[in-house]
């Protein structure tokens, strides 16, 4: 299994983000229960969040993301998603 770095960006609406926030991160903790999601959270600075996965293809990630609630909910306005070559850490 590779390793992806996922970037969000998040619509202009916190007020809408914050709403959908609860089940996106109830549907995060099922993911890093299976060992799936290996780590994520917001960005400080600005409306957008990094989500490291496991996976066997972009693609497979892809169909995955597609279930978030943040994405069905329509607040992510971008959605990057990149393989990862781990070369130090607990990933690699």
């Amino acid at each position: 299994m590779a390793i992806f770095a996922v970037t969000y960006k998040y619509i202009d609406d916190p007020e809408l983000v914050n709403q959908i926030r609860p089940p996106h991160r109830v549907w995060l903790q099922e993911l890093l229960d299976q060992g799936v999601l290996l780590v994520s959270g917001p960005m400080v600075n600005r409306a957008a969040s990094l989500l490291i996965f496991r996976s066997d293809s972009a693609e497979d990630l892809s169909a995955l993301l597609d279930q978030d609630p943040l994405e069905v909910a329509g607040v992510i306005s971008e959605r990057m998603i990149e393989e990862w070559n781990t070369v130090f850490g607990p990933w690699s």
